[in-house]
Parts: C-alpha cells; sequence; structure tokens
C-alpha cells in the first residue's frame, strides 16, 4: 500500500477516557495519521503505558503535558519524557527564560523535538487582557515563540492565524505545530483561532493537530485520509 505523503504531517489527539479506547482509535487511524498525541485526559488516567500506542501502530507519539513549572523541575520532566522515546514533547513558551533554556539542555541529543506553546488556540484577546496580557494574541506569540527560539527551543505550537508570521521571522527550520484546524463546514467548538488543513499548510505550518473532526466523523478513517490528501495536496 502506498503511503499518503500528508500522513507524516498529521497528528491526532489520543482524547479518550482510557487506554482501550485509545488503542481502538488509534488503530483507526493508523493508515493516514503519521503522529498520536496523547494529553493530559490519557496521561492522567493511564501513565507511560499510553505512550506504547505509538510504537503498536507505527506512528511516532507526541507528549502533550505543557509543562510549566520551575527550571530543574521541567527540565527532569524532559530526561523522563525522553526515556520514553517521545518524539514531541510541550512546554509553555511562557515558563520565561530560564526555563525554556533548561528544557532546551535537557532534550538536546534525546531525540525529542521540544515544542514551546505560544498562546492557546483557545483563548482571544480578551482573554489575554484578563490575565494580564495587553498585547493581541499574534503579538504575543510572536514574542514568545522569539523568546523560545533564542533559548534553544526549536519548534513551536501556534494557531494558524500566527504561523505565517512565526514562519517569516523565525526562518525556515522552525517546526511550527498548529492545532485547530477545523476542515471548511466542520464545528469550531471551544476554539477560537482555527483554519482549514490547507490554509495552515500554505501558510507555514510543519505539523497539523486534528481531532474532533476526525475522532467525531461517521467514518474516522476516511475523515483521517480525506485531511491527509488535503494536506498532501496544500504541499505541493
Amino acid at each position: 500500500m502506498t503511503t499518503n505523503p500528508g500522513r507524516e504531517r498529521l497528528i491526532y489527539p489520543l482524547d479518550y477516557p482510557s487506554l482501550d479506547d485509545a488503542r481502538r482509535g488509534a488503530a483507526m487511524v493508523r493508515d493516514s495519521v503519521g503522529i498520536l498525541k496523547v494529553g493530559l485526559e490519557l496521561f492522567v488516567r493511564e501513565g507511560p503505558p499510553a505512550l506504547s500506542l505509538g510504537a503498536e501502530v507505527g506512528c511516532d507519539v507526541f507528549l502533550d503535558l505543557k509543562l510549566h513549572d520551575i527550571p530543574k523541575t521541567v527540565e527532569r520532566a524532559v530526561h523522563s519524557a525522553a526515556s520514553y522515546g517521545v518524539r514531541y514533547l510541550t512546554v509553555h513558551a511562557a515558563g520565561g527564560p530560564k526555563m525554556l533554556q533548561d528544557a532546551a539542555r535537557a532534550a538536546d541529543g534525546s531525540g525529542v523535538t521540544l515544542l514551546a506553546v505560544t498562546v492557546l488556540t483557545s483563548l482571544d484577546a480578551g482573554d489575554l487582557r484578563a490575565v494580564g496580557v495587553a498585547a493581541e494574541p499574534s503579538e504575543q506569540a510572536l514574542r514568545l515563540a522569539r523568546l523560545a527560539q533564542a533559548e534553544g527551543v526549536r519548534g513551536l505550537v501556534c494557531s494558524s492565524a500566527e504561523v505565517g508570521a512565526l514562519r517569516a521571522a523565525l526562518g525556515p527550520e522552525a517546526v511550527l505545530v498548529t492545532p485547530g484546524i477545523r476542515p471548511s463546514g466542520s464545528a469550531v467548538g471551544d476554539q477560537k483561532r482555527v483554519g482549514t488543513p490547507a490554509s495552515a499548510i500554505q501558510a507555514g505550518s510543519s505539523l497539523l493537530v486534528v481531532g474532533r473532526p476526525i475522532r467525531d466523523a461517521a467514518d474516522p478513517a476516511a475523515a483521517a485520509r480525506a485531511i491527509a490528501d488535503e494536506i498532501a495536496s496544500a504541499a505541493t
């Protein structure tokens, strides 16, 4: 069977309540998804065994814990994650220069690509103001992205609204991961800054995170295949 060229750029979140449910979900989309994301819901419930699902179905694993703590704690957590063979791991760029620097040092040579979260796709300008940030989301995302890159973190998580500016500012080597991806006609849900697969790829995204439009589809395998096709077409 020919591998879909969009597969390696598609991330599927295993947002399921149990390991068995996640295993079934991963098996359904394995042919069109190259990376499985293990987030807080599944990791808190099941722990490290959830990270073995990638090897079971031939996918890389993205551990999405959005680490944000004192530098030494985050450094040790990065070491721990690396020992499980995860390919991607998130930290919060808002953790500050020392935390980012120590996390980058811990990841160096481990095979883990750190991804610094800039501004969550569930937040808008009003939400930022509520926590004391006067900047628009695009300004804040760029500010945090520059900080993370300066401290040695080569990957960023940003919405499709900011990815073009970040690609222009950070250059071709940056790994830009875009959540909040919704195919045309899909429900937005709790996301506020969203984009389509094609628009995000054309703007400069490296990898796309697509969850509910696949998981909640009548045929998740077909939905994943269609999105991988759209990624492949947009990338040519």
